[in-house]
């Protein structure tokens, strides 16, 4: 492969070079996204448990972190928190308990749930991408063999050995790229959704136990 990219001119080598940076850019997401989302889905119960069974509102937030390695469960203690705001300073702070606690709650939410899903643009991006860089490759070493045959008319093996084995490399390395980025976008995804699910349900608790709604008219 080395030796084919030595042969390589500026655009085969320039492909070959985007295709390594995503794939170590990939690479570099896939084992931080893995070690955040195993953090997560293994703290969140032990942080949704410690919050319950704290005496007190005044004591939750102590135990919840000390069980919240990812940090995902304090900025709904936050928000929740800063409800308690002097109400009408602002616009933020207008209105009864229960819609700012509902408005705070929701923004905290799109923050946990939005550095959970840090990274997973990158993935489906590379994943999507990866295939048509490495095809850009392909098609230029099939035309720099075509080009060689046509200086030379006449058609030699040597000729387009060189190029074609090019061409071929960069599709295989295009795939290689993809591949894992595909797989783990949707593996990633897959656990995304059931932690913002319980997310959801956590803040939905949360906002029924400091304000609850009561009966309806």
């Amino acid at each position: 492969m080395l030796e084919l990219l030595a042969r390589a001119d500026a655009l085969g080598r320039g492909v070959a070079l985007v295709l390594l940076a995503m794939s170590v850019a990939s690479w570099v997401i896939i084992f931080w996204k893995g070690w955040l989302l195993q953090r997560a889905a293994a703290s969140l119960p032990l942080a949704v448990a410690a919050f319950w069974q704290s005496p007190d509102l005044a004591a939750a937030p102590a135990r919840v972190a000390a069980m919240d390695a990812a940090g995902v469960l304090g900025p709904l203690l936050q928000a929740a928190a800063d409800t308690d705001a002097a109400p009408g300073a602002t616009l933020a702070t207008s209105g009864d308990r229960h819609a700012r606690l509902t408005r705070g709650l929701r923004d905290a939410l799109a923050v946990a749930v939005q550095r959970l899903q840090t990274g997973q643009v990158w993935l489906a991006t590379v994943g999507a991408t990866a295939p048509f860089v490495g095809l850009l490759g392909t098609v230029w070493g099939i035309h720099q063999a075509l080009a060689a045959i046509g200086s030379e008319g006449s058609l030699r093996i040597e000729l387009v050995a060189g190029p074609v084995g090019e061409a071929l490399v960069m599709t295989a390395a295009g795939l290689a790229v993809a591949l894992p980025a595909v797989l783990a976008y949707n593996l990633m995804g897959r656990r995304i959704t059931r932690l913002e699910a319980d997310l959801e349900g956590f803040a939905h608790d949360l906002r029924e136990l400091l304000a609850p709604s009561g009966p309806t008219a």
